[in-house]
C-alpha cells in the first residue's frame, strides 16, 4: 500500500467513527506501513481534524457511561490502555455529572439485585459491591449507592 492509499484509508477510517492515536497506529501497523509513514499520516490527521484524542476521550467516555454502564475506574483504565494522556482523562472523567452517576450506581444495584440471591443483608452487599466494583464504580459511590437502596431513597 502506497503513502497516499494509506492517508486516503486511514481518512476514510477516522471518519466513520472517533478514534485515538493508538488505535490508528495499530491499524497503520496491520496495514504494514513504515514507522516514519505513521507518523506523518497521523500528524496530518490531527493537523486536518480527522484523529483527536480529547474528542475521543469525550466520546469514549459518554459512551461507556451511557450504554456499558461502567465505572469512572474501568473508563479510566482502558483510556489508560489506549494510551491517552493522563489530563484528558480526567477532562473526559469530569464531564459526567455527579448527579446521573449516583443514579447510575444505584439503578444497577437495584437491577442487580432483582435477580439476586442472598440469606441476610451482608451477603446482599457483599455480592452488589463486588458486582459494582466489576462494574468499574469507586468504593465511595457503591457504599452511597447501597445506603440509599437500603433506606429506600433509591429515587433521589
Amino acid at each position: 500500500m502506497t503513502y497516499e492509499e494509506a492517508l486516503h484509508k486511514a481518512a476514510a477510517y477516522c471518519s466513520q467513527a472517533e478514534h485515538c492515536t493508538f488505535e490508528v497506529k495499530e491499524k497503520l501497523s496491520r496495514w504494514e506501513i513504515a514507522p516514519n509513514d505513521q507518523k506523518t499520516i497521523i500528524h496530518h490527521l490531527e493537523k486536518e481534524n480527522f484523529l483527536s484524542n480529547n474528542r475521543y476521550a469525550l466520546a469514549f467516555v459518554k459512551d461507556k457511561f451511557r450504554y456499558n454502564k461502567w465505572g469512572k475506574i474501568r473508563i479510566q483504565l482502558e483510556l489508560q490502555r489506549r494510551q491517552i494522556d493522563k489530563e484528558l482523562i480526567i477532562q473526559a472523567l469530569e464531564s459526567l455529572e455527579e448527579d446521573a452517576y449516583l443514579n447510575l450506581a444505584v439503578d444497577l444495584a437495584q437491577s442487580k439485585l432483582r435477580g439476586l440471591k442472598y440469606k441476610d443483608i451482608y451477603e446482599r452487599d457483599g455480592k452488589l459491591f463486588r458486582y459494582m466494583a466489576g462494574k468499574g464504580f469507586e468504593s465511595g459511590i457503591i457504599r452511597e449507592a447501597l445506603k440509599m437502596l437500603s433506606s429506600g431513597k433509591e429515587d433521589a
